[in-house]
């Protein structure tokens, strides 16, 4: 176990705050809270985890300080900030806010943060990270439900700004409106989901484009290049810039209507996954995590691929700021 230490850059106005995983959003959120003066506790039962989790965080830090995002002494707080631990009741002990980031699974997301609730005080706010399971099933086995917030961050958490805040059924109005304004300090976009709908706003947004986008390929129509080049140097450029409904406003309403009337039936519209994803997940070519899926993936390069990613995501945001402003 390692504390975290309190370097000057400790902003008093965020709790402790103990973020549970430190697998591929957890390390990732972690960095966020601790970059930005969070004193951080990050639990794994696994040391290894925890060993490969600081690696990372290490990793990343050097692209922020390459871009100037953040200089050496910013990096070096973001490390103090940060305390590992693989036992839970120490991780958890006088946390004010707890950040769940296990698996994707529902049954341990239940019985994680049910035996967290006990570990930790009353008043203590309780988010789970998830991108798509039922707030309100998650804190199906709470004994104060009204304490617990989905948070669903994006992947890679310490770039991407986007962070929907989902009230669950019993969510408590003053502890929703207290994660964001959390958020806000740590430089987030917290986005307000007030109904627990499946897949919140961006994922039901992303899987439509998916869908189409596998049904395009499928029918021959395009190859896989092809359909994710028309994406990334065509509307996908504006997707950076506006929404859905900014672009419509500025097309004209008009022509998005008309566009609807003949288009919209000939979509996709199976309510069942790909034959095609299926037979892929079936053979066992997962996309980066095996090494194939729609395209090959070098197993030497793909930490530079990942890296790569987020120094564009990072140039992107600085610009896309820039323009905000």
């Amino acid at each position: 176990m390692t504390e975290p230490r309190r370097p000057a850059g400790r902003d008093p106005a965020l709790p402790v705050t103990a973020v549970l995983g430190a697998g591929t959003m957890g390390h990732g959120i972690a960095q966020v809270l601790a970059q930005a003066g969070c004193p951080v506790r990050l639990y794994d039962p696994e040391p290894s985890a925890l060993e490969r989790a600081l690696e990372r965080i290490r990793a990343s830090l050097e692209i922020f300080c390459e871009l100037d995002i953040l200089d050496l002494e910013g990096a070096a707080a973001c490390l103090d900030n940060l305390g590992r631990y693989h036992e839970l009741e120490r991780a958890c002990a006088g946390a004010g806010w707890i950040i769940e980031a296990a698996p994707e699974e529902l049954p341990l997301k239940q019985e994680l943060l049910a035996r967290v609730e006990g570990l930790v005080d009353e008043q203590a706010i309780l988010c789970t990270n998830t991108s798509a399971l039922a707030i309100g099933q998650v804190a199906r086995d709470l004994a104060r439900p009204g304490r617990l917030v989905g948070t669903h961050f994006w992947n890679p958490p310490q770039v991407i700004p986007c962070v929907e805040v989902i009230k669950g059924p019993e969510t408590e109005q003053a502890v929703f409106e207290r994660v964001l304004a959390w958020l806000r300090r740590l430089g987030k976009k917290p986005v307000r989901v007030l109904k627990d709908i499946p897949g919140f706003l961006g994922n039901r947004l992303q899987h439509a484009l998916q869908r189409e986008a596998l049904y395009l390929l499928e029918s021959g129509i395009a190859g896989v290049e092809d359909i994710d080049q028309v994406v990334k140097y065509g509307f996908g450029l504006r997707l950076a810039l506006m929404g859905p409904l900014e672009r419509a406003d500025l097309g004209g309403l008009d022509v998005t209507y008309r566009v609807q009337q003949y288009l919209l039936p000939e979509l996709d519209r199976r309510v069942e996954p790909s034959p095609l994803l299926q037979e892929k997940v079936e053979a066992g070519r997962l996309g980066f995590k095996s090494g194939q899926g729609f395209y090959s993936w070098d197993e030497k390069e793909r930490d530079q691929v990942v890296k790569k990613r987020d120094r564009m995501l990072l140039r992107l945001l600085k610009l896309v700021e820039r323009h905000g402003k």
